[in-house]
């Protein structure tokens, strides 16, 4: 049985030849239980920061104040610590930058993510439905009998299709109809699961299928072969037309790449970012895609099934790179859940959805270049602060040790440099510089979940 197969008559019967853990959803599952889990937040960072630093104050302080007998020069050396500043501008800063992402359609779930976006050097994608559309479309009809134009070979290859919901039927169909061609009647019709369709249309037995539908049908493909000798070569599949048992042309489709594909792996290269692709197409469709985004065909793997798309971002991860995965399918889960910082779409599986750190709400790759560039931007803000916060402080701890410092001096120091920081921290809010916003916006009832949401993540 395949998928979203219908019976509309009669009975079915089905041979179950895997359950459970030895389906192929089942290894999926597997392997993201077996994925390891990364517990790193940035938070922790500001935290270890600070709390390394109260030790040191107090022993000084402390030494200070019995060395002098001056216990407002011991009070004001204890004030100046670097716990308060930190601990409160780098949380900002990661709200500040999840609010931004999320009122522009980008969905970044934690701390943790925009830690490691921030530091990512590759980014595996999936190939259909990440780089290209994720439905086919119709790019030309090869003319094999000069009986018939390429409309009315279109038209007899949708007629046959157009009780199907394949997605090749439909682009076929869609493909008639936005020619503004008539589809005529089926006076026999018959599906052949995984072949085609066999149908009697104006007195002529019509086959629309695979090169497996013609050899069974003993229909002759060399004349195709030897008219159109670079079809095989090219990136395009192939829909064999047949009327009483030759061959009469072949509708070539394919899955375009999306829009604006082409150009984020551009930026990513200028972001210093090496793409990779994942296809379980064969490598001649694969390649194709490859060649038109000038992807390094050394850089995409093709016929890879989940299993393998895990071995290679484990690959990735253990030459020492910072790996991001973007995909949309169920197929994709188990290498979202090795990745680094998994990255997927809206209008993804529920499962792929779930398991991303990073949800492009646009559905649009351009997404992916927007959190990068907030990763960085929040990144830069939060070493800033943390130079707001300890240079000054630092500075007056120095002082004081050698120097009488007023405990009022020492408080102002203090507090105010968090001040600095707290306000430098709301930056991100206002976005990077070098970043056009996608336009998206979350309602107000939508936005104020979602911060509450990454409240508890913070």
């Amino acid at each position: 049985m395949l998928a979203s197969t219908l019976v509309s008559d009669g009975q079915l019967r089905i041979l179950t030849e895997r359950t459970g853990n030895n389906t192929r959803a089942g290894v999926i599952v597997n392997l993201m239980q077996a994925a390891p889990v990364h517990d790193t937040r940035i938070e922790n960072y500001a935290a270890a920061v600070a709390n390394q630093m109260v030790i040191p104050t107090l022993l000084i302080g402390t030494g200070v104040g019995v060395a002098t007998g001056n216990l407002n020069r011991a009070i004001a050396l204890l004030t100046l610590d670097l716990g308060t500043g930190i601990r409160v501008s780098v949380p900002t800063s990661i709200l500040s930058a999840l609010t931004y992402a999320a009122r522009n359609g980008v969905l970044i779930r934690s701390g943790r993510a925009i830690e490691l976006l921030s530091r990512i050097d590759t980014v595996v994608f999936d190939k259909t439905g990440t780089l290209t559309v994720g439905h086919a479309g119709v790019n030309d009809i090869a003319v094999v009998d000069d009986r018939f134009t390429a409309d009315q070979l279109l038209a007899l290859a949708a007629t046959a299709e157009q009780r199907l919901t394949h997605p090749v039927a439909e682009a076929i169909v869609h493909c008639a109809n936005h020619r503004g061609l008539a589809l005529k009647t089926c006076a026999e019709w018959e599906y052949r699961v995984g072949l085609g369709v066999a149908a009697r249309i104006d007195g002529m037995d019509i086959r629309v299928g695979s090169p497996r539908l013609m050899k069974e049908e003993a229909i002759d493909l060399s004349e195709f072969e030897h008219r159109y000798p670079g079809a095989l070569s090219s990136g395009q599949s192939l829909v064999y037309i047949a009327g009483d048992g030759q061959l009469l042309g072949v509708v070539m489709y394919s899955d375009p790449p999306r829009e604006e594909s082409q150009e984020v792996i551009q930026e990513l290269g200028r972001l210093g970012i090496t793409p990779y692709m994942l296809s379980g197409d064969v490598k001649r469709v694969a390649k194709a895609i490859a060649n038109l985004l000038k992807l390094d065909p050394d850089n995409v793997y093709a016929e890879a099934f989940p299993e393998r798309k895990v071995e290679v971002v484990q690959q990735l991860h253990d030459s020492v790179k910072t790996v991001a995965f973007c995909g949309d399918g169920i197929n994709d889960s188990a290498a979202l859940a090795y990745a680094d910082v998994s990255i997927s779409f809206a209008g993804a599986t529920d499962i792929a959805r779930e398991t991303a750190d990073v949800v492009l709400m646009e559905n649009d790759l351009r997404g992916l270049i927007l959190a990068i560039k907030v990763a960085r931007h929040t990144m830069e803000i939060i070493w800033q602060n943390t130079a707001i916060v300890a240079v000054p402080n630092v500075g007056a701890l120095l002082s004081g040790i050698f120097f009488a410092l007023d405990p009022i001096l020492a408080v102002v120091i203090n507090n105010g440099t968090a001040i600095l920081a707290e306000m430098n921290g709301l930056r991100p809010l206002l976005g990077p510089g070098d970043v056009t916003p996608l336009g998206h916006r979350l309602s107000a009832t939508e936005l104020e979940e979602e911060e509450e949401r990454l409240r508890h993540h913070i």
